[in-house]
């Protein structure tokens, strides 16, 4: 009896020791994501996080509302679809229609700043941000000109405008994101992948 009783406690603190081994190494690859993204960025994780923790009024007031992020991803991919002199750039997105893809940027912007939780609504309880972009092969190239591409939507944005606190908080956040998805797409396993570059069924992705 006593024996049963040892190999259960042993078997109980091995798989302790396991799951905390997992999360110790989580940890450290997400730091070392984080880092090497603000090496290939020049924005650091700290720096990607003021837009989401140091804007008083908050960005979701600043930028007017849901509305506002509609009018921002409208903005961006606007300029996305007609950016026909790099048809590498804009072949990204082939796997999607302009209005989908706005949807897509539009919810996940709304809940990532404090609005309602639509992106989840649509797309399942995680965000999975880099497993969604991960089979795209997102290079440095495209990310600089994602990056080129926000910049111009941010700047255009008529309530952003005169708002320079705003816009580069906005600016850092985006280019420390798109850069992460880069550097963090080389860790991810092929089950890991959502999204792709076929048009799921429904196309709800």
């Amino acid at each position: 009896m006593a024996n049963k009783q040892w190999s259960h406690d042993n078997s109980a603190t091995q798989h302790i020791y396991h799951h905390l081994s997992i999360i110790i190494i989580y940890h450290h690859v997400k730091i070392e994501l984080r880092d090497k993204t603000a090496l290939l960025s020049g924005v650091t994780y700290e720096q990607s996080l003021l837009a989401t923790t140091a804007l008083t009024p908050p960005l979701l007031t600043r930028i007017g509302g849901s509305d506002g992020f509609h009018t921002l991803a409208t903005l961006f991919y606007d300029r996305v679809f007609d950016d026909k002199e790099n048809p590498w750039f804009l072949g990204i997105f082939a796997s999607s229609t302009k209005s989908e893809a706005v949807d897509n940027q539009y919810r996940f912007l709304l809940q990532t700043f404090g609005g309602e939780a639509l992106y989840k609504e649509k797309k399942g309880k995680y965000t999975r941000l880099v497993g969604r972009h991960a089979n795209y092969k997102i290079t440095t190239d495209a990310a600089e000109r994602w990056v080129v591409h926000m910049n111009g939507a941010i700047d255009e944005h008529e309530e952003l405008k005169q708002d320079e606190e705003a816009k580069e908080y906005l600016k850092m956040y985006f280019r420390f994101t798109a850069f992460y998805i880069v550097v963090a797409s080389v860790y991810m396993k092929n089950d890991q992948l959502s999204g792709g570059v076929q048009i799921d069924s429904g196309r709800v992705w």
